[in-house]
């Protein structure tokens, strides 16, 4: 297949030759790419890739650069602009950058701190010089200036950065201006997110081309910035070359989720075919755990939801959830659920089945017990905290998937050999995966879930206003919901469930307070991003009558 990349008069030209269905075609190809995520050496194989089927280095740079220049122009108006020009291509990116905001009014500043450069950087510099803009090779003479645009180390940088650098970047962090970096900030590693030795705090972070990894680590986040991609036209072809379809790790995104969702449902159908799912939950010290819970289950649209809680529970639950039912369970003298009646032991009867919040350490022999359960399973709190003390031994005995759903802390206590997970959170959880064989969604502000098989998901923006009390029961009881409604496609229902539960919090923020979005709330906002992901049609809202 042969996929063309057009614009302008050019595009005029072409689209009179093309069928609705190829145009569609086409733009669905390069829509894939933004869910694509790429290690530096995929990233460099695929820009081999294209130089070897006769893309110039030059033309590339060109379309990378230009491109980003716009981006600039759009978000800073003239202005007095200090470009960071290191010896790379990343430095080559910068000076056509300060190239075309010099030529559209801007004014000008270069600082290049080594005479050595790459040749077409190198050639970049000498049209730059011969334009009359200023280089210099201290970085004080830019301290006036109103932005700085970063191109001094862009994708592949793994050496810290020391001495004369280092201490230029620590001056221009100093200055809290704002700054553009071009792919990545200077001094931040492509696949980890570390920083290697100092670097730059962005305002804004041009990724050029593909996401990179360090876009999804939580340690690169608070010098990223505000992320934005240039799609500067990577034919699909050569990406598929290097990954294959679909490729191994993917960010979810708004057609990805509406691919994952079960709608629209079909016109015959019953409460029963669209899932049946059980949660285990509760306590009487964590009442309101299992309310969050089956908040969350039922704004997933599950058809059936049974909730089992300590008996004391019972009379609580049935007031906030009345079409759920309520399964009321032996109880400890603590007031935790000491073992499942029939009803619920019948593991056969539910599609999905989601333990563990507000269950307490108590919930040691039910978490225990669920594990023979034949269909998949979700763990999180405490039943994460319960499987911590039994041992990763006892997932072997699953029949089924099994999801779990830590946090960092509890993630450390579930895997305790894997030292310092914060390091590289999406090889963590891909080692976890692994191990446990189980889906595994590490929680944080970069949501990563990965596959036994190494598939992995993204969730590539949150809020903090998450960080309250409820939020994670309420994406339990969400997630149980979607699985049950669509438990083929595990890994992928379980990323989308992240993702949903982050629009939310993030629609629920923008709306209420960013101080923190309540369970309670957070999960009325799910039915809004349904809302937006599917809209009604003017004649699904009207009747014969």
């Amino acid at each position: 297949m042969v996929i063309l990349r057009f614009s302008g008069e050019n595009a005029v030209n072409l689209l009179q030759y093309l069928t609705m269905a190829e145009i569609t075609m086409y733009q669905k190809e390069y829509q894939r790419l933004e869910s694509v995520v790429v290690s530096a050496q995929q990233m460099a194989e695929i820009e081999e890739h294209i130089l070897a089927r006769g893309m110039p280095v030059a033309a590339l740079m060109e379309k990378a650069a230009l491109l980003s220049a716009e981006k600039i122009k759009q978000l800073y108006p003239p202005c007095q602009v200090g470009v960071l020009a290191g010896p790379g291509h990343n430095g080559g990116d910068a000076l056509v950058i300060a190239r075309e905001l010099y030529l559209e009014g801007y004014s000008v500043l270069v600082y290049c701190p080594q005479s050595q450069m790459k040749e077409l950087t190198s050639l970049h510099a000498q049209y730059a010089k011969s334009l009359g803009i200023p280089f210099f090779g201290e970085i004080e003479p830019l301290q006036h200036c109103d932005l700085i645009v970063d191109g001094l180390f862009g994708v592949g940088l793994t050496r810290s950065l020391e001495d004369d650098l280092a201490a230029s970047i620590e001056q221009v962090n100093q200055w809290d201006k704002a700054v553009v970096s071009i792919d990545l900030p200077s001094g931040i590693h492509t696949d980890t997110g570390q920083t290697l030795g100092i670097a730059l705090q962005a305002t804004h972070t041009l990724c050029l081309g593909l996401w990179k990894r360090a876009f999804f680590q939580d340690q690169a986040l608070a010098a990223l910035g505000k992320p934005q991609r240039i799609d500067f036209g990577i034919p699909p072809q050569d990406v598929w070359a290097v990954l294959s379809y679909p490729p191994p790790i993917q960010q979810i995104t708004p057609s990805i989720a509406r691919s994952f969702f079960p709608l629209p449902r079909p016109v015959l159908t019953h409460k029963y075919q669209q899932g049946h799912l059980l949660l285990i939950c509760g306590s009487s010290r964590y009442a309101g755990g299992a309310i969050l819970t089956g908040l969350g289950a039922r704004a997933s649209g599950v058809g059936m939801l049974s909730i089992a809680v300590p008996a004391s529970l019972k009379p609580l639950l049935v007031s906030h959830l009345p079409e759920a039912l309520i399964i009321d369970c032996p109880e400890t003298p603590q007031g935790a659920i000491a073992s499942l009646p029939p009803v619920a032991a019948d593991f056969s009867a539910y599609s999905v089945i989601a333990c563990g919040p507000g269950l307490t350490q108590e919930g040691e022999r039910v978490v225990r017990d669920v594990l023979y359960a034949p269909c998949p399973l979700v763990l999180d709190a405490d039943g994460l905290n319960c499987l911590a003390s039994q041992g990763l031994a006892y997932l072997s005995h699953r029949p089924n998937i099994t999801v779990l759903t830590p946090h960092l802390g509890e993630f450390r206590r579930l895997f305790p050999q894997i030292q310092n997970p914060q390091s590289d959170r999406l090889q963590s959880a891909q080692i976890a995966a692994h191990q446990s064989q189980s889906i595994v969604l590490l929680k944080g502000a970069r949501t990563v879930i990965a596959s036994p098989d190494g598939t992995t998901w993204l969730v590539g923006e949150s809020t903090p206003a998450l960080a309250r009390g409820g939020s994670g029961d309420v994406l339990t009881g969400l997630m149980g919901g979607f699985l049950a409604q669509n438990p083929t496609n595990t890994a992928a229902v379980v990323a989308t469930s992240a993702w949903w539960h982050a629009q939310a919090g993030i629609l629920a923020a923008s709306e209420r307070s960013q101080l923190g979005v309540d369970g309670l709330t957070l999960a009325s906002y799910m039915i809004e991003i349904c809302n937006k992901l599917f809209p009604k049609s003017p004649t699904m809202a009207q009747s014969s009558w």
